[in-house]
Protein backbone atom coordinates (compact mmCIF):
# COMPACT_ATOMS: atom_id res chain seq x y z
CA UNK A 1 0.00 0.00 0.00
CA UNK A 2 2.87 2.28 0.78
CA UNK A 3 3.94 1.72 -3.05
CA UNK A 4 1.36 2.94 -4.58
CA UNK A 5 0.17 6.05 -1.92
CA UNK A 6 3.86 6.93 -3.48
CA UNK A 7 3.27 6.37 -6.75
CA UNK A 8 0.22 8.40 -6.58
CA UNK A 9 2.16 11.64 -4.47
CA UNK A 10 4.80 11.54 -7.44
CA UNK A 11 2.10 12.42 -9.63
CA UNK A 12 1.37 15.58 -7.26
CA UNK A 13 -2.38 16.58 -8.21
CA UNK A 14 -3.15 13.74 -11.04
CA UNK A 15 -2.18 10.86 -8.95
CA UNK A 16 -4.19 12.72 -5.76
CA UNK A 17 -7.28 12.69 -8.43
CA UNK A 18 -5.99 9.31 -9.24
CA UNK A 19 -6.02 7.90 -6.14
CA UNK A 20 -9.38 9.57 -5.02
CA UNK A 21 -11.01 8.46 -7.80
CA UNK A 22 -9.74 4.77 -7.18
CA UNK A 23 -11.15 5.17 -3.55
CA UNK A 24 -14.47 6.92 -4.67
CA UNK A 25 -15.12 3.04 -6.99
CA UNK A 26 -15.71 -0.09 -5.19
CA UNK A 27 -11.43 -0.39 -4.59
CA UNK A 28 -10.60 0.56 -1.37
CA UNK A 29 -7.71 2.55 -0.73
CA UNK A 30 -7.02 6.24 1.28
CA UNK A 31 -6.79 9.31 -1.10
CA UNK A 32 -6.84 10.83 2.18
CA UNK A 33 -3.36 10.04 2.91
CA UNK A 34 -2.22 10.97 -0.45
CA UNK A 35 -3.50 14.20 -0.04
CA UNK A 36 -2.38 14.63 3.70
CA UNK A 37 1.59 13.93 2.22
CA UNK A 38 0.88 16.26 -0.79
CA UNK A 39 -0.32 19.53 1.29
CA UNK A 40 2.38 18.69 3.49
CA UNK A 41 5.57 18.61 0.68
CA UNK A 42 3.60 22.10 -0.19
CA UNK A 43 1.10 21.55 -2.55
CA UNK A 44 -1.76 23.88 -2.70
CA UNK A 45 -4.53 23.13 -0.31
CA UNK A 46 -7.13 24.20 -2.55
CA UNK A 47 -5.80 22.22 -5.83
CA UNK A 48 -5.62 19.13 -3.48
CA UNK A 49 -8.96 19.88 -2.31
CA UNK A 50 -10.10 20.07 -6.18
CA UNK A 51 -8.22 17.48 -7.12
CA UNK A 52 -9.81 15.00 -4.27
CA UNK A 53 -13.25 16.19 -4.69
CA UNK A 54 -13.33 15.62 -8.59
CA UNK A 55 -11.38 12.24 -8.30
CA UNK A 56 -13.50 10.88 -5.67
CA UNK A 57 -17.25 12.43 -7.40
CA UNK A 58 -16.15 10.50 -10.35
CA UNK A 59 -15.51 7.48 -8.48
CA UNK A 60 -18.74 7.70 -7.47
CA UNK A 61 -20.72 8.31 -10.40
CA UNK A 62 -18.86 5.09 -11.59
CA UNK A 63 -20.51 3.05 -8.79
CA UNK A 64 -23.75 5.03 -10.25
CA UNK A 65 -23.03 4.37 -13.50
CA UNK A 66 -22.33 0.44 -12.79
CA UNK A 67 -25.74 0.00 -11.21
CA UNK A 68 -27.65 2.31 -13.53
CA UNK A 69 -26.22 -0.01 -16.74
CA UNK A 70 -26.52 -2.99 -14.23
CA UNK A 71 -29.38 -5.41 -13.35
CA UNK A 72 -30.31 -6.38 -9.75
CA UNK A 73 -28.59 -9.77 -10.87
CA UNK A 74 -25.41 -8.29 -11.39
CA UNK A 75 -24.93 -6.45 -7.98
CA UNK A 76 -25.68 -9.02 -6.32
CA UNK A 77 -23.18 -11.63 -8.19
CA UNK A 78 -20.50 -9.32 -9.07
CA UNK A 79 -20.70 -6.99 -6.03
CA UNK A 80 -21.72 -9.70 -3.77
CA UNK A 81 -24.99 -7.53 -2.45
CA UNK A 82 -27.79 -9.41 -0.91
CA UNK A 83 -31.00 -9.10 -2.48
CA UNK A 84 -32.12 -8.42 1.34
CA UNK A 85 -29.55 -5.65 1.27
CA UNK A 86 -30.42 -4.68 -1.62
CA UNK A 87 -34.23 -4.67 -0.69
CA UNK A 88 -33.32 -2.63 2.43
CA UNK A 89 -31.40 0.06 0.73
CA UNK A 90 -33.87 0.78 -1.85
CA UNK A 91 -36.48 1.01 1.02
CA UNK A 92 -34.06 3.64 2.83
CA UNK A 93 -33.56 5.65 -0.29
CA UNK A 94 -36.98 5.51 -1.36
CA UNK A 95 -38.62 9.04 -1.01
CA UNK A 96 -34.62 10.60 -0.81
CA UNK A 97 -33.94 9.65 -3.83
CA UNK A 98 -30.82 11.49 -5.70
CA UNK A 99 -30.20 14.16 -2.19
CA UNK A 100 -28.91 10.72 -0.87
CA UNK A 101 -25.81 10.39 -2.66
CA UNK A 102 -24.47 13.57 -0.14
CA UNK A 103 -24.17 10.43 1.65
CA UNK A 104 -22.15 8.34 -0.82
CA UNK A 105 -18.87 9.73 0.66
CA UNK A 106 -19.11 7.31 3.66
CA UNK A 107 -16.77 4.86 3.71
CA UNK A 108 -17.77 0.62 2.85
CA UNK A 109 -22.07 2.00 2.44
CA UNK A 110 -20.66 5.02 0.16
CA UNK A 111 -20.50 2.74 -2.74
CA UNK A 112 -23.37 0.89 -1.80
CA UNK A 113 -25.53 4.02 -2.20
CA UNK A 114 -23.93 5.11 -5.11
CA UNK A 115 -24.76 1.71 -7.12
CA UNK A 116 -28.40 1.41 -5.34
CA UNK A 117 -29.37 5.27 -6.52
CA UNK A 118 -27.89 3.97 -10.63
CA UNK A 119 -30.72 0.94 -9.66
CA UNK A 120 -32.87 3.35 -8.63
CA UNK A 121 -32.64 5.74 -11.60
CA UNK A 122 -32.53 8.49 -9.97
CA UNK A 123 -31.76 12.07 -10.93
CA UNK A 124 -28.20 12.11 -12.14
CA UNK A 125 -27.64 15.50 -11.91
CA UNK A 126 -29.20 15.73 -8.52
CA UNK A 127 -27.20 12.74 -7.73
CA UNK A 128 -24.13 14.32 -8.88
CA UNK A 129 -24.40 17.80 -7.56
CA UNK A 130 -25.17 16.13 -3.90
CA UNK A 131 -21.98 13.57 -4.32
CA UNK A 132 -20.05 16.32 -5.12
CA UNK A 133 -21.11 18.10 -2.04
CA UNK A 134 -20.91 15.38 0.40
CA UNK A 135 -16.93 14.38 -0.84
CA UNK A 136 -15.76 18.01 -1.11
CA UNK A 137 -17.37 18.47 2.62
CA UNK A 138 -15.58 15.25 3.92
CA UNK A 139 -12.23 16.53 2.46
CA UNK A 140 -12.25 20.12 3.62
CA UNK A 141 -13.59 18.33 7.05
CA UNK A 142 -10.22 16.27 6.56
CA UNK A 143 -8.00 18.87 5.42
CA UNK A 144 -9.40 21.30 8.37
CA UNK A 145 -8.64 18.65 11.24
CA UNK A 146 -4.89 17.91 9.67
CA UNK A 147 -4.59 21.74 9.15
CA UNK A 148 -5.19 21.59 13.02
CA UNK A 149 -3.43 18.98 14.51
CA UNK A 150 -0.48 20.21 12.79
CA UNK A 151 -0.72 23.76 13.94
CA UNK A 152 -0.64 21.77 17.44
CA UNK A 153 2.71 20.12 16.88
Amino acid sequence: MDALIEFFVEWGYVGLFLSAFVAGSVVPFSSEAVMVVLIEMGLNEWGCLAAATAGNTLGGMTCYWIGMAGRREWVTRYLRVSDEKLARAERFLAGRGAVMGFFAFLPYVGEAIAVVLGLMRSNMLLTFTSMTLGKALRYAAILGLFEGITAIF
